[in-house]
């Protein structure tokens, strides 16, 4: 295939793809996603002269930014007013039809995304500029970091020279939670809510980091757009959908206040099933005429209100600060209260992340707390009743020894995490061949926590190498495991043997590595042993691999015990390998079987070659191989082919098929 052909094939590929995994539609993985994305990297890389601001290349961040532009906003982004009651909203519908002189006034309703507001410009169907709403007047141009939102197309259909919308940046829930693990991983604070998580993503320096927070959005208002004049809120959906911008699906027509009553309680009960946090419902004039008689103050638009649900919180009493020892040894102090109901769950505790934290609230054993569950992500102590404080209320006091192993903690420089360094540790070996085992991991069915904690009280396994050693009798003979369950979980890890070399390097721990990092690893170097042989300078080559991150993957494994368990590993059959994604489709549903010594390519590459094309490599021939590749000293497989009437391609026909 051509360059270019693949490269506008691979572009259109990503830009279908992204629409619709933000219309909740994926039809592939991350993974795969991620896989083709670098293979468009790579061929821009090669080919400058097809380069395209507009490709989905450029989402992934270019240059870091000195200084933020500033942007004027014509009209100005005011802010809208907000209602706390059912009877304050009745009273801002009251005004709205004291203003217009009339009854029948419809309304739109939609969910108000909790996020970062930003003003989007396209001219001739290209987006130029991104800017925050700043105070409403004067806004900072965001746009490389804009453009590394993935739900945002950077072309639109070019049938108006200027179109300008409004909407909201956001992170959702999983996603928020994905990046607050990896920052208490890399012994740094969590952020409080997925707001702030998006507001310093926009603001990042470095559009690079701004990709890796897989921030989306939401488009709400239509600007304008060249001279068309658009008569309703509810008919700038309808354009904006059809140009291809995000819209949230969770918005009605009301015909009354009654119908927006309604869906406001309705969605005070669904909202905890959402993927993002919202804190209420805004509601709108429908009709643009009606907005344009109402007006709008020096602050907010008289023709919007927003209905702000009440945050989630109950009082209880903390009956202990247990401590608990994560996989990278952070020990994390954790408030347990009496139970209580948040957000239709039952909750008993809370993190307070680290020491500092835990000093700043100031909170107690004995202490009255407000623990709150904004958004449903994590339940957190968002205040201490200190007048309620009783007097033998006990301080807790940071430990110098691990709770599990009693040996020392440590600080480490730049870190807010207190860690016990001893990888003997129980804890640290349970949380490390649990992780191992997980979904994102290995994958390994049936090794949960508890299995590993059995398995490690009767000594059959000391860490995740030691696995790879275990039989159907061992397990079978553990309390509570039968021969069938027993061989179950043996096959599983025997599956495990030849896993992807990107959740292999994601399960072996390595700090500040997670499965991001980990996938662009092993897309770089193709096997662990030549990882284990990288400099920091290599792995710095690594987009989105820093010095720190390069620190921590050399240091693991220049430990002797994690080089020890590698070489187990091997010996025990352990083979992870790389996965090549088919970014092409030649080979599409065809079994190619190569044979004999190959002038141009390695086996290696030959087989990458094949899958790149969407074929599959095999390593016999019978009825159903597709083609033959013949080399120098072809042997039996050559004969086996001819004798089932399977074409057989020398090394330049099967390159010239390729081509076509």
């Amino acid at each position: 295939m051509q360059p270019k052909v693949e490269i506008e094939k691979l572009r259109r590929e990503l830009e279908r793809h992204n629409r619709l995994y933000y219309e909740g539609q994926p039809q592939i993985s991350d993974y795969d996603f991620d896989q083709k994305l670098r293979r468009l990297q790579e061929l821009e890389a090669q080919h400058p002269e097809h380069f395209d601001p507009n490709s989905p290349s450029q989402r992934v961040g270019g240059a870091p930014i000195d200084e933020f532009k500033t942007v004027v906003h014509r009209p100005p982004m005011l802010s809208i007013d907000n209602v706390y009651s059912l009877d304050e909203l009745r009273e801002w519908d009251a005004r709205v039809r004291r203003g217009l002189g009339r009854e029948d006034i419809e309304y739109e309703a939609e969910l108000k995304i909790d996020g970062v507001s930003i003003d989007l410009l396209y001219e001739n169907g290209e987006l130029v500029r991104g800017a925050t709403r700043g105070d409403g007047v004067r806004g900072d141009d965001v746009t490389p970091n804009v453009r590394t939102v993935r739900a945002l197309p950077l072309k639109i259909e070019p049938r108006f020279k200027r179109l300008e919308v409004r909407g909201e940046i956001y992170i959702s829930k999983s996603d928020f939670a994905r990046y607050n693990e990896q920052l208490e991983e890399a012994g740094e604070e969590a952020l409080a809510n997925p707001r702030n998580a998006a507001a310093g993503s926009l603001r990042q320096k470095d559009p690079k980091l701004a990709a890796q927070r897989r921030l989306s959005a939401f488009v709400y208002h239509l600007v304008g757009v060249d001279d068309l004049r658009v008569e309703s809120q509810w008919a700038a959906y309808a354009l904006m959908q059809k140009l291809g911008l995000p819209l949230n699906p969770q918005r009605t027509l009301c015909r009354s206040l009654e119908d927006v009553e309604r869906f406001i309680e309705e969605w005070h009960e669904q909202r905890h099933e959402l993927p993002f946090e919202i804190d209420g419902i805004v509601v709108k004039v429908n009709r643009r005429e009606m907005q344009l008689e109402l007006g709008a103050t020096s602050k907010a638009p008289r023709w919007a209100a927003a209905f702000k649900y009440p945050p989630e919180a109950a009082q209880t009493i903390v009956r202990a600060v247990n401590l608990y020892v994560g996989r990278t040894g952070a020990v994390t102090p954790v408030a347990e209260f009496d139970p209580v109901r948040i957000g239709g769950t039952k909750v008993v505790n809370a993190s307070l992340h680290n020491f500092d934290e835990l000093a700043r609230k100031d909170v107690r054993i004995g202490d009255t707390i407000v623990v709150e569950k904004g958004g449903d992500i994590i339940p957190k102590v968002v205040d201490v009743l200190t007048d309620k404080r009783p007097r033998g209320a006990r301080r807790v006091v940071p430990p110098k020894k691990c709770p599990v192993c009693r040996q020392p903690l440590h600080r480490f420089e730049g870190e807010v995490a207190i860690r016990c360094i001893n990888q003997g540790c129980p804890a640290i070996v349970l949380q490390s061949i649990t992780h191992f085992g997980s979904r994102k991991a290995m994958d390994i069915e049936g090794l949960g926590w508890q299995t590993v904690s059995a398995l490690l009280e009767s000594g059959l396994v000391t860490d995740y190498a030691s696995l790879y050693e275990l039989t159907v009798e061992k397990v079978a003979a553990l309390e509570r495991k039968g021969e069938k369950s027993a061989r179950s979980l043996i096959d599983n890890i025997g599956k495990s043997k030849t896993a992807e070399l990107s959740r292999f390097i994601f399960a072996i721990g390595i700090r500040m590595v997670g499965e991001r990092a980990a996938k662009l690893l092993a897309e770089r170097f193709h096997t662990i042993d030549a990882l284990m042989k990288a400099t920091a300078d290599e792995l710095m080559e690594v987009a989105e691999i820093g010095p720190r991150v390069a620190e921590s993957i050399t240091f693991y494994f220049s430990v002797p015990a994690n080089r020890e368990r590698m070489e187990k590993m091997k010996r025990l059959g352990v083979s992870p390998r790389h996965i090549v994604i088919a970014t092409g489709d030649r080979l599409a549903g065809k079994t190619v079987v190569v044979t004999g010594t190959l002038t141009r390519f390695s086996r290696e590459d030959i087989h990458e070659l094949i899958e790149r094309e969407g074929g599959k490599a095999s390593g016999s021939v019978s009825s159903k191989t597709s083609y033959v590749v013949a080399g120098e000293a072809a042997g039996s497989k050559l004969d086996k082919a001819k004798s089932l009437g399977v074409p057989v391609l020398s090394e330049d026909e099967f390159l010239a098929m390729i081509e076509q």
